[in-house]
């Protein structure tokens, strides 16, 4: 199945039921909605010291080579991927390669890895960020204990999300890219890439920041967080429809022809969905507008119950997820729609339309599909380019109208095939 055809969860162990065993007993229900693969957010022992909130972050990571015990045992970590791949699906695992927690087993055993502040002591670049420090990719050795540690890993699951990849060397990302592959031919690679304005940041202070261009040379799927302000302006009334698609269609001309964007509308650095989104038919539009896109897109722990707030990396803080999930059935639609060839392999257009709603097309060897997505959740009547029939809405199966060639939309999203 092509990278495209896609549907990624991802997952916080901790505050989605606390434990290996517990994220296994899901994986029949992500299965039944049509997920593809997980993702865990870091899996990996905790540092005590300068930790933030009462369990610390998880990017904060003391031992690379081991399993958090809060979460279970590597036996416990090993049968839940068993179960994800008996389910038919993929398991990707954090890496968090840019820093440690200040007592790692690396500091412990190989103080030499560490960048070093001019006064001799350990340090990091990035201020808030208190509870790391940054290792020296200057040191050779460091590349080879990182990258036999992905290979290790590689054993058991299939792809890694890459923490602020661009702050690594592009060169050592390729060859852990080469290396793993002798473990995990099809390896999947994620890279965390970043806002435009933190690549800026970082780079004046003359510190690596890669461009997701550049990450292209060795990553599978960037994150699209050089459109997400593009996005967040638009959600929060600061810019017009055509500004934020704009910014989509300039992904087009810079990146590769076959480029992977990670589309989502909230991941744990981000607020919910429904946060931004209070009205429930907005929201649908949002997610199938998410899908519809060209990329693979994501959901977070329990997004389709539609939680307001997100929950903190640093105590014990659950997910919502009560009484029955508000969006499984337009998400089960959603999935099984993407995996259609067409949403991976045909030509892609999108326009904003009035009333804030965008006509989206897709067209692949004779077949069309026509999406119309009402991003305020307004009624419209919307030309497009269909022929004058009866067809039948992907979402929910209700029958549309095409007359005069125009739909009229109600507020709820529209996704129209045909041959």
């Amino acid at each position: 199945m092509a990278l495209r055809n896609m549907t990624l969860y991802s997952i916080f162990v901790r505050n989605f039921g606390g434990s290996f065993s517990a994220v296994e007993r899901e994986i029949p229900r992500l299965k039944s909605l049509g997920i593809d693969a997980v993702w865990l957010l870091p899996i990996h022992p905790i540092g005590k010291e300068k930790r933030k909130g009462s369990l610390g972050s998880p990017y904060a990571i003391s031992d690379y080579r081991a399993v958090n015990p809060e979460l279970g045992t590597l036996e416990d970590f090993i049968a839940l991927c068993d179960t994800v791949h008996k389910n038919g699906m993929k398991i990707l695992i954090d890496v968090v390669y840019h820093h440690t927690s200040p007592d790692s087993v690396l500091v412990q055993t190989h103080p030499e890895y560490f960048y070093r502040k001019p006064d001799g002591s350990f340090g990091n670049h990035v201020g808030d960020w208190t509870d790391i420090i940054d290792l020296d990719f200057d040191v050779p050795a460091l590349w080879d204990e990182l990258i036999d540690t992905l290979c290790y890993w590689a054993q058991y699951v299939d792809g890694f999300r890459c923490d602020v990849a661009p702050l690594v060397p592009l060169e050592f990302w390729k060859e852990a890219r080469r290396r793993v592959a002798a473990v995990r031919p099809d390896c999947i690679w994620l890279a965390e890439s970043v806002e435009y304005g933190f690549i800026r940041y970082n780079r004046d202070q003359g510190l690596i920041a890669l461009s997701d261009s550049e990450l292209y040379q060795a990553f599978d799927i960037c994150y699209d967080y050089d459109i997400y302000s593009d996005f967040a302006a638009y959600a929060e009334g600061k810019t017009t429809l055509a500004d934020y698609l704009a910014a989509l269609e300039r992904q087009e001309a810079v990146f590769p022809a076959n480029y992977v964007k990670l589309r989502f509308t909230e991941n744990h650095d981000r607020v919910r969905t429904a946060f931004l989104f209070p009205d429930p038919t907005v929201r649908e539009n949002w997610m199938a507008w998410t899908f519809f896109q060209k990329g693979m897109p994501m959901l977070y722990s329990g997004q389709e119950w539609a939680p307001v707030r997100c929950p903190t990396l640093f105590d014990p803080d659950p997910v919502f997820r009560s009484g029955a999930p508000m969006h499984e059935a337009i998400l089960k639609a959603l999935i099984a729609m993407k995996k259609d060839p067409l949403y991976s392999d045909g030509v892609y257009s999108l326009e904003a339309r009035p009333c804030d709603v965008i006509l989206a097309t897709w067209t692949y060897q004779g077949r069309k599909s026509v999406g119309i997505f009402s991003m305020k959740g307004k009624s419209a009547v919307v030309h497009v380019p269909l022929e004058d029939g009866c067809y039948r809405n992907l979402l929910d199966g209700q029958k549309v109208s095409v007359e005069y060639g125009m739909v009229s939309c109600s507020g709820k999203p529209i996704i129209l095939e045909a041959e």
